[in-house]
């Protein structure tokens, strides 16, 4: 696809929280990454206001493992406490993703040019992100790479089924919906010989409101680089 791109990413350590359970104290790891989470992955590789990035799918490569540290939180009221973290240690994904216009900012559609973006998101790809890339959160260094899905052998590819309940797919932003509202999706994914593949958002049944939210407003030449210009700077006018 012109749209698609396939990468693979990596880490130590990775923690892929409840968004809704972000209120300090212990923190508790998903068992694998959410959708929400690897958009914020593709978004740190390559991301503009004018696309909307969609995980189509994820490969499952390393054994799902966790492990537990004693940790020292910041405790802005003073103090000092010690928290239990409980991580993925060791992970590797197999990620295929592709992005399509962002029709509810028909003030940017001066930016939409599939071709170019196409290009420097696979330019980013090999580049490894245009901004540092984490697993979940800060203290998770990640690093991608290309890959084609589906190449290589992966620890689940003889699996043939595992349910993973009840758990968040992601957060409706009012950029991405054109409401003035943000909402949290839920879903319930299931891995099929080490793949999961992701419903689309609007595909969700269980979506809860937070809460209201506004727009953010971006100016093309203003507060934001028009893709020509960021291509030109990339490929040299090719």
């Amino acid at each position: 696809m012109r749209n698609q791109i396939e990468f693979e990413v990596y880490g130590n350590y990775a923690l892929f929280t409840d968004p809704l359970m972000k209120l300090g104290g212990e923190k508790l790891t998903y068992q694998i990454p959410t959708y929400q989470a690897l958009k914020g992955i593709v978004e740190s590789i390559y991301w503009k206001p004018s696309i909307i990035w969609y995980i189509d799918e994820i490969r499952v490569m390393n054994p799902i493992r966790m492990e537990s540290k004693g940790i020292r939180p910041l405790d802005y009221g003073g103090g000092n406490t010690l928290a239990n973290y409980t991580y993925l240690r060791d992970v590797r994904y197999q990620v295929r993703a592709h992005f399509e216009f962002n029709y509810n900012r028909k003030d940017l559609e001066g930016d939409f040019n599939e071709h170019k973006h196409h290009n420097i998101a696979k330019r980013c790809v090999k580049a490894g992100g245009r901004r540092d890339v984490y697993l979940g959160t800060r203290e998770c260094q990640a690093y991608v790479v290309p890959c084609d899905f589906n190449e290589g052998k992966g620890h689940y590819d003889d699996i043939e089924e595992i349910h993973f309940g009840t758990m968040i797919h992601g957060i409706n932003y009012p950029d991405e919906t054109g409401k003035k509202v943000m909402e949290v999706r839920l879903w319930q994914p299931v891995m099929r010989h080490g793949i999961i593949k992701f419903i689309r958002p609007e595909e969700c049944s269980l979506i809860r409101p937070i809460r209201e939210y506004q727009t953010k407003k971006f100016l093309l030449h203003e507060n934001m680089q028009p893709v020509e210009t960021l291509y030109n700077d990339l490929f040299g006018g090719e």
